[in-house]
Formats: C-alpha cells, structure tokens, sequence
C-alpha cells in the first residue's frame, strides 16, 4: 500500500511540498527553499499569496480577517498565535490584515472582524466572527476538522 501523502504550499516560495503523512510533524521544510512549511506560526496572508496557500494544502487552513486598528482583533492576535502553535500539525493558521487586502475581505464578503473563517481545499467550509481565546479557538477548530 502506498504512504499517504499531505500537499503544504511553502509560505515563502509558494511552492507546493509532497510531505509523507506520517512526518508532517517531523518539521518538513520547502524542497524548493528550505524554509519550514509547518512552523506554527500565522502565515501572513496578501493578493500575492492567498490562493496559493489556501488552495494548495490539503491542511484545513483558518484565516484571521483582521484590521490593524481593531482592538478586539489586536486583543485576540496572542491567542490565535497560541492556537497556531498548538494546531500546527492539523491545520495551518493564517492572518489577513483587511485593510491592506480590502479585495479579499470583499470577495468573502467580511462584514465585522475579527473573522475567522475555516477553508478546506480552497473553499470555505465555516466562519465564526468575534474575538476568543485560544482554548475556544482550538475547540472550534478542532470540532470542525
């Protein structure tokens, strides 16, 4: 029987990695760069990247839709990079600053942030708006993945 592959976008290059299942823990890094896919850190996400590293993993990727001048947004930030760490492995976590993508925040159509919004294979599957603590943010993640 053969290995079960996950396909991880690379958040630097945007290069699409073949990783074994099995070693997505192990740290895998970019065959093309080098750098780490799976750091559990939020990906910063723009109108360069977003497409790539959405529809490219076939990790559940949870998005952020965020502004800079949102005190809830700022509030939640330490926790959604708490989620990341913890998630890392399962899913990866991005943020996307609205004021600076607003052609984004429209073609989802975010109305309040901070938003979070859950994609599988590209397309959103669930969204919660609000902000919450990483405890509540990895349950749930965790019941929908």
């Amino acid at each position: 029987m053969a290995d079960a592959y996950v396909h991880v976008a690379c958040p630097s290059c945007l290069k699409a990695n073949r990783v074994p299942a099995a070693r997505v823990g192990d740290g895998p890094k970019c065959g093309g760069c080098g750098t780490p896919l799976l750091d559990g850190k939020p990906v910063a996400l723009d109108a360069r990247n977003f497409d790539a590293l959405v529809g490219r993993t076939d990790l559940p990727v949870l998005v952020d839709f965020w502004a800079p001048w949102c005190a809830p947004c700022r509030a939640m930030a330490p926790a959604f990079a708490a989620a990341s760490a913890e998630l890392a492995t399962r899913v990866r976590c991005a943020k996307l600053n609205t004021e600076e993508v607003p052609e984004l925040a429209a073609r989802f159509g975010i109305r309040s942030i901070p938003t979070l919004a859950l994609f599988r294979g590209g397309r959103e599957v669930e969204r919660v708006s609000g902000a919450m603590d990483a405890r509540a943010l990895v349950r749930w993640v965790s019941d929908r993945t």
